[in-house]
């Protein structure tokens, strides 16, 4: 049975910011045939390509990278915010609207010629997935795809990813 994925979407408004239409991913996340659905849908659309690891990006991307590496029989890269990783890392920086910040990732998390998946809840304006792309490729990774639940397709932020496949399963024109 197919769900209607885009239904298990709430939608907050006003948080965090006045403005800001914020897609709550927890309905989906509670209903245990929705978030299979995710996890089916999204190795599906890695069929036939190897995965030697997936990069999961803090924090909501934990939680459909840790499901979708059991489902694909691969390992885990932590990716964090900066200084939240116990052990030597590589970073990266990239812009913000209003400034920049910066991710790590232990430097033995992906040897190199592994084969990577990046997956994160939401693209929206793709500087953190761009710049996991980054970190992947300065540790000698080779990028597989980069993978999300939902596109917030008007903010653009597959044009920042075109050098990549880009997979999702919910867009939002």
């Amino acid at each position: 049975m197919n769900l209607n994925l885009e239904s298990y979407i709430r939608e907050v408004m006003d948080f965090p910011k006045p403005g800001i239409g914020f897609k709550d991913i927890t309905p989906l996340l509670q209903d245990a045939s929705a978030f299979r659905q995710v996890i089916d849908q999204l190795a599906g659309a890695l069929k036939g390509k190897k995965v030697d690891k997936v990069a999961c990006v803090e924090s909501r991307g934990f939680l459909f990278g840790a499901a979708l590496a059991y489902k694909l029989n691969a390992g885990i890269a932590i990716i964090r915010k900066k200084d939240k990783l116990p052990y030597k890392t590589i970073t990266e920086s990239y812009e913000l609207e209003y400034g920049t910040d910066s991710i790590e990732m232990h430097i033995d998390a992906i040897k190199p010629g592994e084969q990577v998946l990046i997956v994160d809840d939401l693209l929206a304006t793709g500087g953190t997935a761009a710049a996991t792309a980054r970190l992947v490729e300065k540790a000698g990774g080779k990028l597989t795809a980069i993978a999300f639940l939902i596109e917030l397709a008007f903010l653009g932020g597959v044009e920042k990813l075109k050098a990549y496949p880009v997979i999702s399963i919910i867009k939002y024109e």
